[in-house]
């Protein structure tokens, strides 16, 4: 059996790092295990152009401090009026990664969000022209629509359209949760990947009801049913290119989640390569471990890989009840669970 296991330093390809004192609390445990993360855009107000993504970009390395070798890829926020010309400008300098598209009212923070992707059409244009990413939450918003077929319906409405009028759009589908677009990443005849969340691989939508409601479970997309979990999982460790790690960490205080109408969101940074590794582990498939986490995004994105590795041991873990304190005390993802390997660095 193997006891450890040393890969390239992976990249964590869809986080969300908040503000103010969120930020100085959660910032470390990323830039701990990631040497880069695709940092979303849904502040308040949304990251829309260059100089907002040059201000956020500071205050995250400010809240690292000196020495750290983090490094944090901007987003851009798309919503239905945007320049094309702002977001071309912000990725010919180096200070935008990808574009990130919400659905207006689709999760946190994404009231400023597109309300019609035909909106969009100089901007899908010129994405596709100069060979920028397209990050998209994949879900429709319809109220008529059961919310735990959101992200199927969107695949078929917009997704599938989408591809077949912009065929040459770098699409990164983010944290997939169902069979359908599982398979849809899987068979596209088309340059287009998903991130995968350690939560959609390691539990279902029973967690959000085990012995009563359970809000630290819930996250959107909302979790699925089992099958739909198998799916994931199935996808995660196959070593496709077109699947790689995005935590989809996302913290929020512990008063915000347990209310009368709590916050999606997970929180996973501080244990997330143990947590991504344990189902590998589980899935015998610890070979295919650093393509997921270190390789396969990085190509995606057109990037080099990194030097260096960290180093994962077969030790338990106890994960923590609560991290941080005051206004910045968030529950992890498997809080009081024991996990198999340990984060070495």
């Amino acid at each position: 059996m193997t006891q450890s296991l040393t890969i390239r330093r992976p990249d964590d390809w869809h986080v969300h790092l908040r503000d103010g004192a969120m930020l100085e609390a959660v910032a470390r445990h990323t830039a701990r295990q990631f040497a880069r993360a695709i940092i979303m855009p849904n502040l308040t107000p949304p990251v829309t152009n260059v100089e907002a993504a040059k201000a956020y970009r500071a205050r995250i390395m400010a809240a690292l401090g000196e020495g750290s070798d983090f490094t944090p890829l901007m987003t851009c926020y798309l919503t239905d009026g945007i320049d094309p010309a702002e977001i071309e400008r912000g990725y010919a300098e180096g200070v935008f990664a990808a574009c990130k598209l919400y659905p207006a009212h689709a999760t946190t923070n994404s009231a400023h969000g597109v309300t019609d992707i035909r909106a969009l059409t100089g901007v899908l244009e010129t994405l596709q022209r100069i060979g920028m990413p397209l990050l998209i939450h994949g879900e429709v918003t319809d109220k008529t629509v059961d919310i735990f077929d959101r992200e199927a319906v969107f695949v078929e409405r917009t997704l599938a359209p989408l591809t077949r009028d912009y065929p040459a759009l770098k699409i990164v589908l983010e944290h997939i949760t169902t069979a359908e677009a599982a398979a849809f990443v899987t068979d596209a005849d088309h340059p287009i990947a998903a991130t995968i969340t350690p939560q959609h691989l390691m539990i279902n939508r029973n967690a959000l009801f085990d012995g009563g409601l359970r809000p630290h479970a819930y996250c959107l997309p909302v979790l699925k049913r089992e099958t739909h979990r198998l799916a994931v999982r199935a996808a995660a460790v196959s070593g496709s290119p077109r699947f790689f790690l995005g935590t989809d960490s996302a913290p929020h205080v512990v008063g915000a989640k347990e209310s009368g109408c709590g916050c999606a969101g997970i929180f996973n940074a501080p244990f997330a390569l143990e947590a991504y590794l344990s189902v590998f582990d589980e899935e015998g498939a610890l070979a295919r471990f650093e393509g997921f986490a270190s390789e396969h995004g990085a190509r995606f994105y057109g990037l080099p890989l990194n030097e260096g590795t960290v180093t994962l041991v077969r030790e338990d873990v106890v994960v923590p009840d609560r991290i941080g304190e005051g206004d910045a005390s968030v529950v992890p993802f498997l809080a009081g669970a024991t996990l198999g390997w340990r984060f070495k660095g």
